[in-house]
C-alpha cells in the first residue's frame, strides 16, 4: 500500500460504495477506508490453492444452479475476455475477491461492525408498482452487504500472535541478531553467535544458544554461503599475496586472471551484502501487528531467497578453485573448461564470462607465437616450452609441447600446427638469417581477418583462433621452403651427398679407386690425411665432377676414422660432406653417421668390385697364352690349364655375385629411393615433411641393403663373401706373381746359359718345372679352400634371403639365382 495511486483508486472505490447507502455515508467512511487498508496490508494469504480455472468453474456452476444462465455466459464471456488481455495467474485474486464478497453477505447485526457497501447493480427482487419499490424479501440486508473475510473475529491472527510469543519465549536469540550475524558469515567473519568452528570447518551457533531447531539448521544453511565464500577467498589470498622470493611458486599469469575474475565476481557479491546490510536495519514485523511497517525488512526466511542465486555461484566458485589448486598455465584453463560444459544458462554466462578472463593471457601467448614467434612465458605456463640448443638442434629439439600445459579447448592438432608455425618463424630468423616471415605473418592475419595487436583474440574464438593458425602456418611455411631450396639449394646439396657418398659418379668413384688404391693398402697408421686430400682433389679434376659448382666439391672432406694397429687404409678411409647451417637441421650428425655407414658399405662393395677387375686384368687370356708353361709339355700344360680353369670358373662365381649384387644396390635401392624421395621433396609443405621424407629415403637405403639392425645375420654373411673375394684377389696376385718370376728365371737362363752343354740346360729347366708343378699344385689346394669357403657362405647368404623383412630383396634373389642353380645344389645336398 505505498503506492499513492494504488491508496487513491481505493480510497475513491470505497467512498463510491459508501456514498450509495442511505443515510450520509460520510459519517462512516473514514472507518471503511481504514478496514480496507488493513484488509489489503494483511499478510494472510487464503486457506485454498489459486486455480484460476477451478474457481471459474465453481462460479459458473453456482450461477447456472441457481437460475441464472444468462449471468453464467455473460461471466464466461467477461472471463475468456480477461484471460487473453490479463497476465497469467492475475485473474485468481480478483475471482476469489469477487467470489468471497458475492458468497458472504451480513445482515444488519454486522452493521456495526463494517459499515454497508451496496453493490454497483440493486439486488434482484419483484417488480415495482406504481413507481415504489416492492416490498423486501424477509431476509435480505439492506443495501446488499456482503462480509470480505472469512475470519470476522480475527481468530488466525491472534493465534499467529500468541504463537509468536511462544516462539519468542523459548529463543534468547532475536532474529535481527541472527540475520546480522549471518551476513557477517557471509563475509567470512565471526558474529556474537554465529562463529567459524576449525573442528567441523563449519559456521554454527553454539550449543549453548538456545534457539528452534528450524532456526538452526535455517543458520546452517546460509552459512554454507560464508563457508564457500571464505574458501573462495582463501584461494584468492594464497595466490594473490605470495612473497616475490617465493620464486619456486611463483603465480602465473594464467592464475592471477582467474583470481582477478574471482575477485570481480565477489565485488558483485559484496555489492548484494550491502543492499543487505542496508535492509536487516529495518525491524521485523511480528505476524498478526498492524503497525505500518516498511516491505524492506530482512529474515532468516527472506535472506534465503535472496541468497539462493549468489550461493548457487559461489558455490560454483568453490568447485573450480578445489579443481584448480596445484595446476597452472594451460592446465589450469583446460581444468575450468571442463566445466563449462554445462545446459543452465546462468552457468553458460558465468563460464564465459570467466574463461573469457582465464584465457586471455594464453591467447596471447598464442598470438605472439604464431605471428611473431616470441615466447612470452616467464611463468612457463604455455603448452609449447623452448630449451636452449644449438642452431642444428633448434627445429627437432629447440621447443616441444607440455601436454600437461595444453589446454583441452585446443585439440593436438591444432597444438602441433601452433608449434610449427612458431618454430618455422624462429629457424628463419636465426638460421637462415632472413626477415620475410613478418610480411607474411601479416598477411595472413589481414586475410582471416584478425588484428595483429594484442587482445585479438580470446575464448569463444577457436574457430578464428585455428584459421588464423592455418593460414599463418601456410603462408610461413611457403616461405621457408622457398629459402631452403632457392638460396639454399637444399637438393642440389642432397644430389651431391648421393653422387659422392653414395658413390653414384662412376666415373669419380673409379679414378678415385685408382689413385688411392695403392695408399690405402698400407697400414692404417702411416697414411697421412693431407696426402688422401691431395689425392681426392685429383680424383675430382680427373672426372666430370670437375664441373660442379666449386661450393659443393669444397664441401667434400677425407675422413679417417678410428683405427688400430692391424688396421689398413681400406678399414678407416671414408668421404664426408660438410652440411652447414641451416643444412645440418636435416644433415644432423645422426644423419651424417648413417651416411657413413652407408658409404663404408658401398666402398668395400666397390673395392670387391675393383679387386675382381684387378683379378680379370691379371687372369686375361693374352697373358695366359703367351706364358711359357702353356707351351711346356703335356704334364705340366695340363697342370697349369687346370689350375687356370678352376681360378676362372671361381672369378666367374664370384663376378656374377658381385655385379648382380652391386646392380641392385645401385639402382633398385638407391636410384628408386632417390626418385621417391625427390618427389616428396618437391611435394612438401613444411619443413617436417622435408624431414620426413628424408627420413623415409635414408631407412629405405639402410633396410634395402641389409644395413638394418634385423639384417645383422645375413649382412654378416655378406661381409665373409666379401672376405673371401679379397682373400682370392690376394691369393691370385701372389699365385701369379710367382709364375712371372718363374719365367723370368726361364727366360733368363735360356738367354745366358743358351752356348752351355745340353745336360746343364736340361738340369735347369727341370728344377724350374718342378717349382712350377709344386707352385700349381699349391695354388689348386688353395683355390679349392677358397671354393669351398665361397660357396658355403653364397648358400648361407642365399638361404637367408627369403627371411628378410623388405620386399625388394626377393627381387635380389631373383637376379642371384634366376636359372634356379643355387636351389638345385642346396636341394641336392
Amino acid at each position: 500500500m505505498d503506492d499513492h495511486q494504488t491508496q487513491d483508486l481505493v480510497k475513491e472505490l470505497v467512498l463510491r460504495l459508501v456514498s450509495g447507502e442511505s443515510g450520509g455515508g460520510g459519517r462512516d467512511a473514514g472507518g471503511a477506508l481504514r478496514f480496507a487498508h488493513r484488509l489489503l496490508s494483511s499478510r494472510l494469504a487464503p486457506a485454498v490453492l489459486p486455480d484460476e480455472h477451478a474457481l471459474a468453474e465453481s462460479i459458473k456452476r453456482r450461477l447456472a444452479s441457481s437460475g441464472r444462465p444468462d449471468d453464467a455466459l455473460a461471466f464466461a464471456d467477461l472471463h475468456s475476455k480477461l484471460s487473453v488481455r490479463s497476465r497469467p495467474a492475475s485473474l485468481w485474486p480478483l475471482l476469489y475477491l469477487l467470489d468471497s464478497l458475492s458468497s458472504h453477505r451480513r445482515g444488519a447485526a454486522a452493521s456495526s461492525c463494517l459499515p454497508n457497501l451496496p453493490t454497483a447493480v440493486p439486488p434482484r427482487g419483484p417488480p415495482t408498482t406504481g413507481g415504489k419499490p416492492a416490498s423486501r424479501v424477509p431476509g435480505t440486508p439492506l443495501g446488499g452487504v456482503v462480509l470480505v473475510s472469512k475470519d470476522p473475529d480475527n481468530i488466525r491472527e491472534i493465534a499467529l500472535r500468541e504463537y509468536t510469543e511462544l516462539v519468542l519465549d523459548e529463543t534468547e536469540v532475536s532474529e535481527a541478531a541472527l540475520v546480522r550475524d549471518v551476513l557477517y558469515a557471509c563475509q567470512g567473519i565471526d558474529g556474537r553467535y554465529v562463529r567459524y568452528d576449525k573442528g567441523s570447518d563449519t559456521y554454527d551457533l553454539p550449543d549453548a544458544v538456545r534457539v528452534p531447531r528450524s532456526t538452526r539448521t535455517l543458520v546452517r544453511k546460509l552459512c554454507e554461503v560464508g563457508w564457500l565464500f571464505r574458501k573462495v577467498r582463501g584461494f584468492i589470498s594464497d595466490n594473490v599475496s605470495r612473497l616475490p622470493s617465493d620464486a619456486a611458486t611463483e603465480v602465473g599469469t594464467v592464475a592471477q586472471a582467474f583470481c582477478s575474475a574471482l575477485q570481480e565476481e565477489l565485488s558483485d557479491y559484496y555489492k548484494l551484502l550491502a543492499v543487505l546490510e542496508s535492509y536487516s536495519l529495518n525491524p521485523i514485523p511480528t505476524p498478526g501487528s498492524d503497525s505500518g511497517v516498511s516491505g524492506n525488512y530482512l529474515s532468516l526466511r527472506r535472506l534465503v531467497v535472496w541468497l539462493a542465486e549468489p550461493a548457487v555461484r559461489m558455490r560454483l566458485m568453490a568447485i573450480l578453485v578445489d579443481g584448480c589448486r596445484g595446476l597452472r598455465g594451460g592446465g589450469m584453463a583446460g581444468a575450468i573448461h571442463g566445466h563449462a560444459q554445462h545446459g543452465d544458462p546462468m552457468f553458460q554466462d558465468f563460464m564465459g564470462r570467466l574463461l573469457r578472463r582465464v584465457c586471455s593471457p594464453l591467447f596471447e601467448m598464442v598470438r605472439s607465437w604464431v605471428l611473431e614467434g616470441e615466447l612470452e612465458d616467464v611463468f612457463g605456463e604455455f603448452f609449447i616450452v623452448g630449451q636452449p640448443v644449438k642452431a642444428e638442434s633448434l627445429w627437432r629439439e629447440g621447443y616441444l609441447i607440455q601436454s600437461d600445459m595444453l589446454p583441452t579447448f585446443i585439440s593436438p592438432v591444432l597444438a602441433q600446427r601452433i608449434l610449427r608455425t612458431g618454430k618455422s618463424i624462429n629457424f628463419l630468423r636465426v638460421c637462415c638469417d632472413d626477415n620475410g616471415w613478418a610480411e607474411a605473418a601479416t598477411e595472413a592475419a589481414a586475410y582471416v581477418g584478425t588484428t595483429t595487436s594484442r587482445g585479438g583474440l580470446g575464448y569463444g574464438q577457436i574457430d578464428a583462433l585455428e584459421a588464423l593458425v592455418v593460414e599463418a602456418a601456410k603462408r610461413i611455411d611457403q616461405r621457408l621452403m622457398d629459402v631452403i631450396h632457392k638460396r639454399y639449394r637444399f637438393k642440389d646439396h642432397c644430389l651431391a651427398i648421393k653422387r659422392y657418398l653414395l658413390l653414384g659418379q662412376g666415373d669419380f668413384v673409379q679414378y678415385l679407386m685408382d689413385v688411392v688404391g695403392p695408399e690405402l693398402s698400407e697400414p692404417a697408421n702411416r697414411i697421412s690425411s693431407f696426402h688422401l686430400a691431395g689425392l681426392l682433389e685429383t680424383a675430382i679434376r680427373a672426372s666430370d665432377a670437375q664441373y660442379d659448382d666449386r661450393d659443393i666439391l669444397d664441401r667434400i672432406k677425407v675422413k679417417m676414422m678410428d683405427h688400430g694397429d692391424g688396421d689398413r687404409g681400406w678399414d678407416v678411409f671414408s668421404l664426408e660432406y660438410d652440411a652447414r647451417v641451416p643444412l645440418d637441421t636435416v644433415f644432423t650428425a645422426s644423419v651424417m653417421k648413417m651416411y657413413l655407414k652407408i658409404f663404408n658399405f658401398l666402398w668395400k662393395l666397390k673395392r670387391v668390385d675393383h679387386s675382381l677387375t684387378g683379378v680379370w686384368k691379371t687372369m686375361k687370356p693374352n697373358c695366359i697364352v703367351s706364358s711359357p708353361f702353356y707351351k711346356e709339355g703335356t704334364s705340366i700344360r695340363a697342370q697349369f690349364v687346370s689350375v687356370l680353369r678352376k681360378c676362372q670358373v671361381l672369378f666367374n662365381e664370384m663376378n656374377h655375385f658381385v655385379t648382380n649384387f652391386q646392380y641392385y644396390i645401385m639402382f633398385e635401392v638407391l636410384e628408386i629411393s632417390w626418385a621417391r624421395f625427390s618427389e616428396e621433396m618437391d611435394a612438401a609443405k613444411d619443413l617436417d615433411d622435408l624431414l620426413m621424407g628424408h627420413d623415409k629415403y635414408l631407412t629405405s637405403i639402410v633396410e634395402k641393403s641389409l644395413l638394418g639392425e634385423r639384417s645383422l645375420g645375413i649382412l654378416r654373411n655378406l661381409f665373409a663373401l666379401f672376405d673371401i673375394i679379397l682373400q682370392f684377389r690376394s691369393h691370385a696376385d701372389r699365385w701369379f706373381e710367382r709364375i712371372y718370376e718363374l719365367q723370368l728365371r726361364g727366360k733368363g737362363k735360356s738367354k745366358t746359359k743358351s752356348k752351355e752343354t745340353g745336360s746343364w740346360l736340361d738340369g735347369g729347366r727341370k728344377a724350374m718345372i718342378q717349382l712350377a708343378g709344386e707352385l700349381f699344385r699349391k695354388m689348386g689346394e688353395d683355390l679349392d679352400s677358397i671354393a669351398k669357403d665361397y660357396t658355403a657362405s653364397l648358400d648361407s647368404f642365399i638361404s637367408q634371403l627369403p627371411l628378410q623383412q623388405h620386399v625388394d630383396l626377393k627381387f635380389l634373389l631373383f637376379r642371384l639365382d634366376f636359372t634356379e642353380y643355387y636351389s638345385r645344389v642346396s636341394s641336392s645336398k
